[in-house]
């Protein structure tokens, strides 16, 4: 996390909720009650600080923090494959590492995406997306992440998320944006 800042709205907990411990991956529930402070609100999701951890809340238990979770997706009901790939491609970029302020699109952690009409007109997504470093422990987060959000677009019945290692992950796939945001520009 060396190298960004913080926001620190404080907040405390006002139920139970289920959490993820960052970057060990742990699912974990945290009492209501508990006090700390929300360090990243990005993509529909926050990381906060609480007793010396990092954990990542997700979108729909935005109420525990006091916050609003985020609006359902719409489509018009002749959306075309081309539309529903570029909001495919919109959720990808609500999907951000816990510790890092940039989404797996900028970091040039997606390696393709397409998709398919099934024969009951639905539509199957598939993404190949991969890590920073192949041993984090985040991966199977960020994997169900992009999963969830992109079955939240209406027309999508599925989405095919595979965690690929080839071509390994390097700095000059991160966009312009993302190595300004990070400091390597």
């Amino acid at each position: 996390m060396s190298g960004f800042s913080l926001s620190s709205e404080p907040f405390t907990l006002l139920r139970d909720c289920s959490a993820i411990m960052v970057p060990q991956g742990e699912v974990v529930s945290l009492p209501a009650g508990q006090i700390g402070y929300i360090t990243q609100a990005l993509g529909g999701s926050f990381t906060i600080y609480l007793e010396g951890n990092l954990f990542r809340i997700a979108g729909q238990d935005a109420d525990a923090l006091g916050k609003e979770p985020p609006a359902p997706l719409e489509v018009p009901a002749n959306a075309t494959d081309a539309d529903v790939e570029k909001l495919a491609w919109d959720q990808l970029r609500t999907v951000f590492d816990p510790e890092i302020p940039v989404n797996v699109v900028e970091l040039g952690l997606v390696y393709d995406l397409s998709l398919e009409q099934t024969d009951s007109g639905a539509r199957k997504v598939y993404v190949k997306l991969t890590l920073t470093a192949p041993g984090c422990g985040m991966g199977d987060i960020l994997v169900d992440d992009a999963r969830t959000k992109l079955e939240m677009i209406p027309t999508v019945a599925e989405a095919d998320v595979d965690l690929v290692f080839d071509p390994p992950w390097n700095q000059s796939m991160m966009s312009d944006a993302a190595k300004l945001e990070t400091g390597m520009l």
